[in-house]
């Protein structure tokens, strides 16, 4: 008969600190071009979305053109390239168990975040600086970017919370399957949500902010002071709703 049990949480957070070892021991170079393919293929999520809306009547609403959104995580995830918001589960539980590792992640952090911002400026580069999209496409790639930079610094960190928060649930539950279509699954119905939510992901809302950017619709500096605020929100939300919480019931389930 077939092994059809799930995973305790135990033998989950053994997995999580079985990639985190492999990702803290990737070199800077392997990071840094596995960063940056992360941060260009994140631009699906944008252009998807962009797509289906000009494909799609106007009066056709936000639902189903956002059924594409997960599109660049599921390529990144699957694809094992490097997502930022994903570290904010790996190395850090790593961390928490071991007791070490820091500078590690701290450099882990570091290049990735910095490649993925930077192959969400190619993206958006040639998203909107050549003639690669068609201009309704362009246009409404350029109008999600307005739109995400609207509300206040709180809003973009709260929302930036439930943003980071999903997307490490995503790297939990990912952990806890081993059958490829199932990862998918949980991949779409998580940043799906994201999406439709409008909830802010330093990455992926990045290739949409720069695109509006590129254009010269908005600001360098919004654009600048958004990814502040919605990193910060990111790393609380994925560090402490989902890292130290699934922590903390596996430690204490090694007590009782």
């Amino acid at each position: 008969m077939p092994e059809t049990s799930r995973l305790t949480a135990n033998e989950i957070f053994e997995q999580v600190e079985s990639n985190a070892h492999d990702e803290v021991r990737r070199t800077p170079h392997a990071l840094a071009f596995s960063g940056l393919a992360g941060g260009i293929t994140m631009g699906l999520t944008g252009l998807a979305v962009a797509t289906a809306k000009a494909a799609l009547p106007e009066h056709a609403g936000s639902f189903i053109p956002y059924l594409f959104y997960p599109l660049g995580f599921i390529a990144v995830i699957i694809g094992r390239a490097q997502l930022f918001t994903e570290n904010t589960l790996y190395p850090v539980a790593l961390i928490l168990s071991e007791r070490k590792h820091v500078a590690d992640t701290l450099r882990l952090w570091a290049i990735v975040f910095v490649s993925n911002v930077l192959g969400a400026c190619a993206f958006s580069a040639l998203a909107v600086k050549t003639s690669s999209l068609k201009p309704d496409i362009a246009e409404y790639l350029v109008k999600l970017g307005q739109e995400a930079l609207l509300g206040s610094s709180a809003h973009i960190f709260w929302s930036g919370v439930i943003g980071g928060w999903m997307i490490a649930l995503v790297a939990w539950m990912v952990s806890a399957s081993s059958w490829t279509i199932g990862q998918i699954a949980v991949i779409w119905l998580l940043t799906f949500i994201v999406g439709l939510g409008h909830f802010s992901h330093c990455i992926a809302t990045s290739g949409e902010i720069l695109a509006a950017v590129f254009s010269g619709v908005v600001p360098l500096e919004a654009y600048v002071k958004w990814l502040l605020f919605a990193t910060a929100g990111n790393i609380t939300g994925g560090i402490f709703i989902v890292t130290l919480l699934n922590f903390g019931q596996v430690k204490a389930g090694e007590t009782t």
